[in-house]
Order: structure tokens, then C-alpha cells, then sequence
């Protein structure tokens, strides 16, 4: 019975929409209504696009890249707290803050702190060392980057709490038999620590993926997909289909695509997971 308002909670609003849209992406539509069944075809119209293909390679770059600057900084950021002997619950706020600011508020700011021109907060600071003005976000090298480098401002906190939650469960007696072998920090961090939190790391591994491939606020407020299309992600493509051009079946279609590829994913990855448990 305790479950049960949530249990209705996330059929309504979660089961029922998924399949609604499963189900709507195979019609034609007009607006938001569905005409006429038309089977596979708003697929194959989304595929064919140029604009999906670079989003798709866009995507897994959103991916990569948030895989080199933002999986490592909670577990550093976990590793540091959890050492810390004084002011550690003033850094576990303080860590956790930025995720508590909406995500359009926090694109936002960063829009100003990215500013191309000469006035821009970065390109002053910058320039007082002598060093020229950059475009930063209207360079389609970088967008990406700098996109992920703001999810990664507003998302560590809580995973890096998450880590530390799993780093305070860890065996006292492991760390003070180590050090009576005369195990170093590095030798301490390599075979106790991260085995300890092996767990946590491929669980949020996942669902760092997961929350990458549904990256909307940050291109949407920041460069809106641009420069050409450069920082445009699957779910900002299926609201600009939804929301500006009203073709509803394609909108669904990308969203479709996207469930199939983080399904898989997702399957690869426990599959390898209980292959390693199993070994």
C-alpha cells in the first residue's frame, strides 16, 4: 500500500507517455494528432536525415567527452571529503550546490561567462595576460567541451555524495592492516579503495551515459544546437521537431532511436558486468 501512489505516479506519468509515443511514432501526423498509420516511415525519414546523422555522431561525442572531463572529478571530489577532518559537511554542501540551481538558470550563466566579445567575463580575464579574444561557444570545436564542462559543474555533487556514501562504508581495518605492510596512498587507493566502490562506479557509469544521451538544457539555452548544427543532442533534436516544426511522429521516432541505443547499451553493459562476476 506504501507504494502504491508511486507506483500510479510513474505508470500515468511515465509508462503510459513512453508507450502512447512508441505507438505514435509509426503515424503520421498532423500537429499532434495522429492521420495514418505509415509503419517504419518516420524512422527512415529521421535516419536519412543529415541533420540526425550529425546529431547522432554529436551524441556519442557528448559521451566521450563527458566521460573524460566529468567521470573522475566526483570520485576525486569524493576521495578528498572523505579524508578531510574539519569542514567536511560545509564541502558536502558546497559540492552539492550547484546541482541544486535550475539547469536553465545555470546554462544561462555560463552563456555570460562564455561571451565572445571583447566585454565577455572570459575574454576580459584573458586578455589582461595578453591573450587573445576567443569565441568559445560559437567555435564548433569547442562547444561541445564547454557544454559538457557546465554539466559536469551542476552534476558531480550528487554522484560525488553518492561515491562518498559508499567510501565511509568502507572497512577501517583494511587501510590500518595495509599500512602495516607498509602500503603507500597510491597502493591504498588502487587495491582497496576503487574495489570497494567497483559497484558504484559501474552503476553510475551507466547512468552517466544514460543522462548524456538526454542532454536538452545546456545546447538548447546555450547555443541552441549551433554553431551549424555542431552542438545539436538527440533530445534537443526531437523538441525542436516536436515544438517548432510540429511533426510530432518524427519527434517520437528520435526518441524512439534514442531508447533503442541506450537499451543496448545498457545490456552491453551488464552483460560484461555479470561476465565479470561470474570469471
Amino acid at each position: 500500500m506504501l507504494i502504491v501512489p508511486s507506483l500510479v505516479f510513474f505508470i500515468v506519468f511515465h509508462w503510459e507517455p513512453l508507450l502512447s509515443g512508441i505507438v505514435l511514432s509509426f503515424y503520421k501526423t498532423e500537429g499532434y494528432r495522429a492521420v495514418q498509420f505509415i509503419g517504419l516511415q518516420n524512422y527512415i525519414d529521421v535516419i536519412t536525415n543529415s541533420v540526425f546523422q550529425q546529431t547522432l555522431v554529436n551524441t556519442f561525442l557528448y559521451v566521450i567527452w563527458s566521460l573524460i572531463i566529468g567521470f573522475l572529478v566526483p570520485i576525486a571530489a569524493a576521495i578528498m571529503i572523505n579524508e578531510m577532518r574539519m569542514f567536511q559537511s560545509f564541502f558536502k554542501f558546497a559540492v552539492f550546490f550547484p546541482g541544486m540551481v535550475p539547469g536553465i538558470a545555470a546554462a544561462l550563466l555560463y552563456v555570460i561567462l562564455f561571451e565572445p566579445g571583447a566585454g565577455g567575463i572570459l575574454n576580459a580575464l584573458i586578455g589582461k595576460i595578453g591573450l587573445p579574444p576567443s569565441q568559445w561557444l560559437q567555435n564548433a570545436q569547442l562547444t561541445i567541451p564547454l557544454i559538457v564542462l557546465v554539466m559536469t559543474w551542476r552534476s558531480f555533487g550528487a554522484t560525488a555524495i553518492i561515491y562518498l556514501a559508499g567510501l565511509q562504508g568502507i572497512n577501517h581495518e583494511l587501510y590500518e592492516a595495509a599500512s602495516l605492510d607498509g602500503a603507500g596512498v597510491w597502493r591504498k587507493l588502487r587495491h582497496i579503495t576503487i574495489p570497494q566502490i567497483s559497484s558504484f562506479v559501474g552503476m553510475l557509469l551507466i547512468l552517466q551515459v544514460i543522462g548524456v544521451f538526454q542532454v536538452l538544457y545546456e545546447p538548447l539555452t546555450m547555443t541552441e544546437g549551433g554553431p551549424n548544427n555542431a552542438s545539436m543532442s538527440l533530445s534537443l533534436l526531437s523538441y525542436q521537431y516536436a515544438f517548432r516544426y510540429f511533426q510530432a511522429g518524427q519527434s517520437l521516432a528520435v526518441g524512439g532511436i534514442s531508447f533503442v541505443i541506450i537499451s543496448l547499451i545498457t545490456i552491453v553493459y551488464y552483460l560484461i558486468n555479470k561476465k565479470d562476476r561470474t570469471d
